[in-house]
């Protein structure tokens, strides 16, 4: 154990590290949603804790023998091992808890279901090849960020005035819970991010700007270091995506 680990063990802290897939150059931080969606929560957690970036193509022995068979992420908690990605958000939340840690599970249910199908549809649509199948999966991925949209612009419960009286306002809340970062968010924001940014580099596919609540969810994340200094590069995105994104045929 290491003098760190032993000064934060004595102000009464977990210990926690979190391993993440390195970039390109075997140091920075690489293209991982899984990854980024773990930084996020420990960061808004406000937990003391290490990051080590792990090179996959010169993976350290120790590191084999840490986790062996598994890539990043994991998480070591006081020593102990977590590989499910899953698992850990469940383990963290129920491990850091008020009031030394804020709660992150939203307080409204159908935000952990926002946005559910909208990796998969992005990723059936990169990977094609075949250009009579293309426009079927643009359709199939916009339909998708529509339902998004309309779950984001759609108000919350607590932002109705119960006695006003015509149409519902437009929500104008940051999040998909509200105006703070939840897991919900941690979940969604990284996948969203990566289907920006690889769709516009081998699809020329722009989010439309008629979708005000998924380009306001954006800004917002962006706005948020928990979200930005977690994020991969763009380049380094893309450069995930090389060998990906498929070329029309």
């Amino acid at each position: 154990m290491s003098w760190y680990d032993v000064a934060v063990q004595k102000l009464g802290f977990p210990t926690i590290e979190l391993f993440v897939k390195a970039g390109s150059d075997g140091e920075s931080i690489g293209n991982c949603p899984f990854s980024q969606r773990l930084f996020m929560i420990l960061w808004l957690k406000g937990v003391i804790f290490n990051v080590t970036t792990v090179d996959l193509k010169r993976k350290p022995a120790d590191l084999q023998d840490l986790a062996p068979g598994t890539n990043p992420p994991f998480v070591t908690f006081n020593g102990e091992v977590k590989v499910d990605v899953n698992m850990i958000v469940d383990f963290l939340e129920e491990k850091l808890t008020p009031p030394s840690y804020p709660k992150l599970a939203p307080k409204h249910q159908e935000a952990n279901a926002a946005g559910i199908d909208l990796f998969a549809r992005f990723s059936s649509y990169i990977k094609n090849q075949k250009k009579d199948a293309n426009e079927a999966l643009e359709k199939a991925l916009l339909k998708s960020l529509r339902r998004l949209d309309e779950f984001l612009r759609t108000p919350l419960p607590e932002e109705i005035d119960a006695d006003a009286t015509g149409d519902l306002p437009e929500s104008t809340r940051s999040f998909l819970d509200g105006d703070e970062l939840t897991l919900a968010d941690c979940n969604l924001l990284p996948k969203l991010h990566i289907l920006k940014v690889v769709a516009k580099k081998y699809r020329n596919f722009e989010i439309p700007a008629e979708m005000t609540g998924v380009w306001r969810y954006l800004n917002c994340a962006y706005k948020r270091e928990e979200f930005t200094n977690t994020c991969p590069a763009e380049r380094e995105i893309e450069f995930a995506y090389l060998d990906v994104a498929k070329r029309i045929k």
